[in-house]
């Protein structure tokens, strides 16, 4: 299959059987989002979404982070991985958003990155889902799948070298969705120990259930052929 067309049929599928496809991050404002988003590294998008209902109501402006300390913020993220770095990363972010952008969040991705706690993924997911830009996010899910499906080639060894490849080869009114069809495709089907291939859709264009099913195929074969000696 060309490469055209394995992105063709992948943005047709998901186009048609995932429409609407959104963060599983609660969130109401940019500023929510990226508090959420900053405190989702190497977490899962279900704690982070039991710990923001009340960071949020306690604070609900970067002035309000700007004007706590660590010992008043510390507790309402404790549970979250890396507490003591994403504290610092919060209060830093409050003060710079009220000094810096006069309190709003920076809509493009050099501005964000130069937040404390937001590096390149976080900036484009927040520029992606607040304001639909043809920004690719690529975390561990998209980097796997994407790999897998063979939208990148395997030689693609960094997050950012798989970004570029997406962002080349996607439709660019669809790539601020295709984030989020690779990122659930991920976490629900294409598991990264066991993907739940009898379950996928879209084998039709996966490299990863094509080089694996030849490879049943010659061990059943094999099994074959020692039987019938």
């Amino acid at each position: 299959m060309l490469i055209k067309d394995r992105y063709k049929a992948f943005v047709d599928h998901f186009s048609e059987n995932m429409p609407v496809a959104e963060t599983e991050l609660h969130y109401e404002s940019p500023y929510q989002l990226l508090l959420a988003v900053v405190l989702s590294a190497q977490c899962t998008d279900k704690r982070i979404n039991m710990v923001t209902p009340a960071l949020f109501r306690d604070f609900p402006s970067p002035a309000h982070l700007a004007a706590s300390e660590f010992d008043q913020l510390f507790p309402y993220i404790r549970s979250v991985s890396y507490p003591n770095n994403k504290t610092k990363h919060l209060l830093g972010l409050g003060k710079m958003l009220v000094e810096e952008f006069d309190g709003e969040v920076p809509s493009t991705v050099p501005e964000l990155m130069k937040l404390p706690g937001v590096g390149r993924k976080t900036a484009n997911v927040i520029t992606s889902v607040i304001w639909n830009q043809p920004n690719m996010a690529v975390d561990t899910h998209v980097f796997r799948v994407s790999k897998r499906l063979g939208l990148v080639p395997q030689r693609a060894k960094t997050p950012l070298e798989v970004e570029k490849n997406l962002i080349r080869h996607l439709p660019k009114e669809v790539i601020h969705q295709a984030h989020h069809w690779l990122i659930l495709h991920g976490r629900y089907v294409c598991l990264s120990r066991k993907p739940k291939c009898q379950e996928c859709s879209i084998t039709f264009i996966c490299r990863y259930f094509e080089k694996n099913r030849v490879q049943t195929d010659l061990e059943e074969i094999t099994k074959n052929k020692t039987k019938g000696t």
